[in-house]
């Protein structure tokens, strides 16, 4: 009878609940910014991204549109965190893409404006180390392959990230921010920029202010100098045990 009772409180010691959550950050701002803050909408924009998935994998992905309605892109991302431990956390995930612009074709002899959908596939791997509970260093790459008759063909990033978070202001406001340096290889021209994400956000409550600033260094891709943009952003996290 004592072994019973040993091997039924060793099993159920053993079987851990499995944590899965649903997660999301829905923002509007002034100006859509890509994952790679050199590229952007250049206008009014939603952003709606979600994660669902377990401690380890999750399906996390990115819709953006234009505030008139239009679809942007759509990013449907698959991670995996690979070592995950309280200082060191390793991360690698893959997509497909779509990314939406205006095309024009001769339709009956007359020109007209349609929207046509780029296709992507890319990869990414994302070491992070975590210096403190409010700071962490992190390398972050990226490739991306263009599935078009056109360019761009290939894109390459490679980013180091210092994540400064919940830093507090006063009794009740916390601050972020994420300075980045990041180098970016589009098909033949590449180049250097240093860009910044700042949050702002108030104890127990879900809306905060944002803005991310994207300055280049030294690059011979076309774009402009300076990005930027102002977004207001609403935070939302859920959990869910199965016993």
């Amino acid at each position: 009878m004592g072994v019973t009772k040993q091997v039924i409180a060793q099993s159920e010691s053993e079987a851990k609940p499995s944590v899965n959550h649903f997660n999301g950050t829905l923002t509007a701002t002034s100006n859509g910014i890509s994952i790679i803050p050199f590229f952007s909408l250049g206008r009014p924009a939603f952003l709606f991204d979600l994660s669902l998935g377990g401690e380890r994998l999750s399906f996390d992905p990115m819709l953006r549109f234009g505030m008139d309605g239009k679809p942007w892109s759509f990013v449907f991302w698959w991670r995996y965190k690979i070592i995950k431990n309280e200082k060191f956390t390793l991360t690698a995930g893959a997509h497909p893409a779509f990314l939406f612009q205006e095309r024009e074709i001769i339709v009956d002899g007359k020109p007209k404006n349609v929207l046509v959908a780029n296709r992507f596939l890319a990869w990414e791997i994302a070491p992070t180390y975590k210096i403190s509970p409010r700071s962490s260093l992190g390398l972050y790459f990226l490739n991306g392959n263009g599935i078009n008759p056109y360019p761009p063909d290939h894109t390459y990033f490679l980013g180091m990230t210092w994540t400064l978070s919940d830093l507090p202001i006063g009794e009740s406001l916390r601050f972020k921010m994420t300075p980045q340096f990041y180098y970016l290889k589009v098909d033949e021209n590449d180049g250097i920029y240093g860009t910044s994400t700042f949050t702002l956000t108030k104890n127990n409550f879900p809306i905060g202010l944002q803005s991310t600033m994207n300055q280049k260094i030294k690059s011979g891709i076309e774009g402009n100098d300076f990005v930027w943009n102002i977004s207001l952003i609403y935070n939302f996290a859920n959990e869910y045990r199965k016993q």
